[in-house]
């Protein structure tokens, strides 16, 4: 027999009939495998997006309480600033300084609970009855010998408020979300009385 006898066979591919090497009864078939991946990355993506912000939102909590604090701190350390609170300042914390006051000193603190502007200033008689008129309330309203600044703020501002002084003090309260002023006034020299003032805001 020649070579040219010798038909070419074509190779064939294992038959997936009955009679070709079994799969194995226990794998899993690779559809549920797809599904199973599938529903463990659905899994991981909706604790993600709920685990996340959730402790982003704690975090954010924390440091906002911090950052509070640290500011308060802050500010007490670095005390009264020597210059007028700006324009927008003394609207929200309706604050009406007379136009000829002198030794104008403040300081702003903020934290979650409240925002508190710090007020110092000089001024005349007649620039008192301004501001007293200013923040809706007068000179009627001062009670002698009373100090309306509270020690909390006594500690953090510095100022004094003993004995040897003509004080006069009140309580001007507003309805949220305006301010409450606690306001002190030295009567030493009645011609040029010194008004401390803690205008507190709640946000």
């Amino acid at each position: 027999m020649t070579a040219a006898d010798h038909r070419a066979v074509p190779r064939q591919s294992p038959s997936s009939g009955s009679d070709g090497p079994s799969s194995g009864g226990d794998a899993t078939p690779p559809d549920r495998r797809r599904v199973i991946r599938r529903r463990l990355i659905t899994l991981t993506i909706i604790v993600l997006l709920i685990g996340i912000p959730a402790g982003y939102l704690m975090i954010s909590a924390g440091q906002s309480r911090r950052s509070g604090k640290d500011k308060e701190a802050e500010a007490a350390a670095q005390g009264l600033r020597e210059d007028w609170p700006s324009g927008m300042q003394r609207r929200i914390f309706e604050l009406p300084i007379p136009g000829n006051a002198v030794g104008v000193q403040y300081y702003e603190t903020n934290n979650w609970k409240a925002s508190r502007m710090y007020v110092k200033f000089r001024t005349t008689s007649a620039g008192l009855d301004r501001f007293l008129s200013g923040a809706g309330t007068g000179r009627a309203a001062l009670e002698t010998g009373k100090v309306t600044i509270a020690e909390r703020d006594i500690n953090i501002t510095g100022w004094y408020f003993g004995p040897g002084v003509d004080w006069a003090g009140t309580v001007h309260r507003n309805k949220d979300p305006r301010p409450t002023q606690d306001i002190t006034v030295n009567m030493t020299d009645p011609a040029a009385p010194v008004v401390y003032v803690v205008s507190a805001a709640t946000p």
